[in-house]
């Protein structure tokens, strides 16, 4: 049986698990149980129906910007032309090369957490995608990723834009704020997250998109909340 911690066990006995609340009144709560040192990471997870109805799986991978961003700080490489590399810069990307950021991928040496790249290099990283893949590293245009625009996509990823993606069991978590975030900002940003995942149902899917739905903090108990 798992152990669980005295301070975990103080928030179980402080909650009024049975009690209905609103996301309102729950994200308050999250807020008030959080007594980590840490800024802990507000969490939401998704249950989603991805089944078509004569059979087939589907999966959902796109980005969301939220409102108030997402708190998480991203270190963000730029591959790009030579000429563009001083552009990046300004723009904000902590890191920016050409041949040798390749150089670097192919050594393994990730010291980045988000890779930008122009259309013109993406032939040339192409090779590594067994390797930036599996690290959801690899740039992707959808994800807008792969752009001329480089001051705006490392502007984007700078202020909020998220990736969501599900596994193959149809379970999509993301982050929507911090601890530290008030909680009418929090929930801006959680019901921007909502209705964005409802946007990508597909025509084939009948009935309920969103199946489930979860909210905690990193350190928190899980709260279930009403259907969307």
């Amino acid at each position: 049986m798992r152990k669980r911690s005295k301070r975990y066990k103080a928030i179980l006995k402080s909650t009024i698990r049975d009690k209905k609340m609103d996301i309102k009144e729950i994200l308050e709560q999250i807020k008030k149980n959080s007594t980590t040192k840490f800024d802990e990471s507000i969490d939401v997870s998704l249950r989603i129906n991805l089944k078509q109805s004569k059979g087939g799986d589907l999966s959902l991978r796109t980005v969301v910007n939220l409102p108030n961003g997402s708190g998480k700080k991203s270190k963000v490489a730029v591959l790009c032309e030579p000429d563009k590399i001083e552009e990046a810069k300004k723009a904000g990307a902590d890191i920016a090369g050409s041949e040798d950021l390749i150089e670097k991928i192919a050594a393994g040496k990730f010291d980045f957490t988000k890779l930008i790249c122009t259309p013109s290099m993406m032939s040339k990283i192409g090779k590594h995608g067994k390797v930036l893949g599996p690290k959801g590293l690899m740039p992707n245009p959808k994800l807008g990723t792969v752009t001329s625009d480089i001051s705006k996509a490392v502007k984007d990823i700078k202020t909020g834009l998220i990736e969501i993606r599900n596994d193959k069991d149809g379970n999509l978590s993301s982050t929507i704020g911090r601890k530290s975030f008030s909680t009418e900002k929090l929930l801006q940003n959680y019901n921007h997250l909502i209705e964005s995942v409802k946007k990508e149902k597909p025509d084939t899917i009948k009935g309920e998109f969103i199946k489930k739905s979860f909210i905690t903090s990193t350190m928190g108990i899980s709260f279930k909340l009403g259907a969307r």
